[in-house]
């Protein structure tokens, strides 16, 4: 019989849009970082509108498209190893570096001032960022994958501790509320409508997921592969109106027998802009596993695109390591370090897209256009700034509207 989380009511197939859209309203306005977290579309829609100089024409990489802090964090790879990477590529594209940069530092800036940090602090943050990305071009920096315990910052080197001693059993407890072979119906996963069920059950009867699956080195290349169960996500405020399925797959059987869980998420068009001179694949799905390899080596191995209901999806098992940075509240060291750190992580990814003239030419760009007392380029500033005024103005106005429907 199918497991129900206590207390939480199912919510039937016809009646998750309107759930979606309550729970992305309520999800924006818990905080004004929240809030940019969710607007990713009205950020591009903001920075074009915006009275400012012209950004620097960075070199075409791709890009994560929707660069704030929750979207970095440890992520393993098929052999094991453990690094802080991009770990959400919906929006990349190839397209300009500087729009990576300008979200970071806006994402930073909310996260200061829900901390309480005065602007002067900021001020400094984003100078560090800008440091910390220019690392990442360095000669000596190149082919850098992975950081040593001496080079984190003391709230990420927690978090990579903690992601390096978990295991099945503490992913299962906290997805799926246990290790029993079935997905519990309730707050977070939903029922699928049978023509969903059957599509689930044939895209992971492919061989190509079959050899993904058991591309893991404790596995063995031959083992079967079979769903177990399978529900609908709710899951982030990205879910509205598509397809987000959480599988429970078994891999090999009898004693060998071991459990994952995959997410499989509908891949749509990008509000990040793409370079006009860039080619692109054509699929969404493609492109979203095509630019993860680019810029988060250890993800993107673990991807693959597929077809599922005649929409673009991609697939990845998530495994225990892969942990998101939560920062809520920041000392005004730890929010110096932590900017550092994530820019040279966002640097890394685009700079191993590059050769070295490359790397040369476009860390000659970010150095111009700075004044004599600021080591951060007056573009970055002057946008960041600008972004966080349209942030707070347009997080304040949806409160005062999420408030009059709550009421």
């Amino acid at each position: 019989m199918k497991r129900r989380a206590d207390g939480d009511r199912v919510v039937e197939p016809d009646m998750r849009i309107e759930r979606l859209r309550s729970e992305q309203n309520r999800k924006m306005a818990s905080s004004a970082h929240a809030y940019v977290r969710g607007s990713t579309g009205r950020f591009y829609e903001w920075l074009e509108a915006s009275e400012r100089p012209a950004l620097p024409q960075g070199p075409n990489v791709w890009i994560c498209g929707d660069c704030h802090v929750g979207n970095l964090g440890p992520v393993a790879s098929t052999e094991g190893r453990i690094a802080v990477q991009i770990r959400d590529l919906d929006q990349t594209v190839i397209g300009n570096p500087a729009h990576d940069l300008i979200r970071l530092g806006l994402s930073l800036a909310m996260a200061a001032r829900g901390s309480d940090l005065p602007g002067i602090t900021t001020a400094h943050m984003i100078e560090r960022m800008v440091g910390g990305y220019e690392a990442a071009f360095l000669p000596e920096a190149e082919g850098e994958m992975v950081d040593t315990s001496a080079d984190l910052p003391d709230r990420v080197r927690l978090v990579m501790r903690r992601a390096a001693g978990r295991s099945w059993r503490h992913l299962a407890d906290e997805r799926i509320e246990g290790t029993a072979p079935s997905i519990p119906l309730g707050k977070r996963f939903w029922p699928l409508t049978e023509a969903e069920r059957l599509a689930v059950n044939d895209i992971f009867g492919g061989e190509e997921l079959r050899r993904l699956m058991t591309s893991l080195r404790s596995r063995d290349d031959d083992a079967p592969v079979r769903v177990l169960d399978a529900a609908y996500w709710r899951k982030g405020c990205s879910s509205l109106g598509r397809l987000r399925f959480a599988v429970l797959v078994a891999i090999d059987k009898g004693r060998a027998e071991r459990h994952c869980l995959v997410d499989v998420k509908e891949a749509t068009a990008t509000a990040a802009p793409r370079s006009p001179t860039a080619s692109m694949p054509e699929d969404h799905a493609v492109r979203v596993v095509t630019g993860a390899r680019g810029l988060s080596p250890f993800l993107g191995g673990r991807m693959m695109a597929g077809r599922l209901l005649g929409r673009a999806v991609f697939l990845r098992e998530l495994l225990p390591q892969d942990l998101k940075l939560e920062i809520e509240q920041l000392s005004r060291e730890e929010a110096m370090s932590v900017a550092e750190f994530l820019a040279r992580i966002v640097g890394r990814g685009h700079a191993r897209q590059l050769s070295s003239d490359n790397r040369r030419a476009w860390l000659a760009d970010l150095q111009r256009s700075r004044s004599k007392s600021l080591d951060a380029p007056s573009w970055l500033w002057n946008a960041v700034v600008d972004l966080v005024g349209a942030h707070e103005v347009a997080y304040l106005q949806h409160c005062r509207r999420y408030a009059r429907q709550a009421a």
